[in-house]
C-alpha cells in the first residue's frame, strides 16, 4: 500500500509543521501547569503537587528540545542529541518524583485539601493523552524517534498527573495520605524505563526510525527502492 513508504516531501513538510503545533501547544499547557501546581501546593502544603508542577517544568524542556529540533532546515540530523535531552529529562522526572514520594511516605505529609489541585490535575488527566496519540502518530508517519519519545513523555506526565489526582482526592475523602507516594514510585520507574530507552539514541532511532523502513521493505512491494 502506499501510505506503508516513505512519506512524500509534502507530506514530511505537514508532519513537521503538526508535531511543532503539538509541542507548542504541550509547553503552553504545561506552563500554565506548573505556575498552578507550584502555587497550589505551596498553599496546601503539598509536596505531590509542587512534584507535578516541578515535572511539568521538566515535560516543557522536552517538548521544547522537539520544538527545536523541528525548526532546523534537515531535523533528522539532530535526532540523537535531541534524544539524550529528552533521556536526562526522563531521568530528572524519576529523581525527583522517587524523592519526593519517598519524603511524603517517611515523613508522613499531612496534605491539606486543594480543589484547585484536583481540577488542574483532572484536566491534564484529559488533555495531555490526546497531545500524546497526536505527536505519536505523526511522529511514527515520519519516523522521528524523538517526537515518539517525546510522546511518551507526555503520556508519562498523564499518569503522573492520574497518581497526583487519586492522591488528592483519596486524602481529601479519606485522608489516606500515602496513596500518591506509592502511585509516584511507580511512575518513577516508568520515567526509568523510558529513559534508558531514549538514551540508547542509535538504538532508539534505529527501532522507530530505520524498523518503520524495514517493515515497509516487509510489504510486497518490488518497486520499492533499495
Amino acid at each position: 500500500m502506499t501510505n506503508t513508504l516513505q512519506p512524500t516531501d509534502d507530506r514530511r513538510y505537514v508532519l513537521h509543521r503538526r508535531i511543532t503545533w503539538i509541542v507548542t501547544a504541550t509547553i503552553a499547557w504545561n506552563l500554565i501547569e506548573a505556575v498552578v501546581a507550584i502555587t497550589a501546593g505551596a498553599v496546601a502544603s503539598s509536596a505531590a503537587l509542587i512534584g507535578f508542577g516541578l515535572d511539568s517544568t521538566i515535560e516543557v524542556l522536552s517538548a521544547a528540545a522537539v520544538a527545536w529540533q523541528f525548526t532546523r532546515r534537515d531535523p533528522e540530523r539532530w535526532e540523537k542529541r535531541t534524544l539524550r535531552v529528552i533521556a536526562v529529562a526522563f531521568f530528572a522526572l524519576a529523581v525527583y518524583v522517587a524523592a519526593s514520594s519517598v519524603s511524603t511516605l517517611v515523613n508522613q505529609v499531612d496534605v491539606q485539601q486543594s480543589m484547585v489541585g484536583i481540577v488542574l490535575t483532572a484536566l491534564s488527566v484529559v488533555i495531555m493523552p490526546f497531545l500524546s496519540l497526536a505527536e505519536r502518530r505523526a511522529g511514527r508517519e515520519l519516523g522521528s524517534a524523538t517526537a515518539v519519545a517525546d510522546s511518551k513523555q507526555t503520556l508519562i506526565c498523564t499518569y503522573l498527573s492520574a497518581a497526583v489526582l487519586i492522591g488528592l482526592v483519596a486524602n481529601s475523602l479519606y485522608g489516606w495520605w500515602w496513596v500518591d507516594g506509592i502511585a509516584g514510585l511507580v511512575i518513577s520507574g516508568f520515567a526509568i524505563r523510558e529513559g534508558v530507552e531514549a538514551w540508547r539514541g542509535d538504538a532508539c532511532a534505529t527501532s522507530v526510525g530505520m524498523l518503520l523502513e524495514e517493515d515497509h521493505d516487509d510489504h510486497p512491494d518490488p518497486d520499492h527502492k533499495h
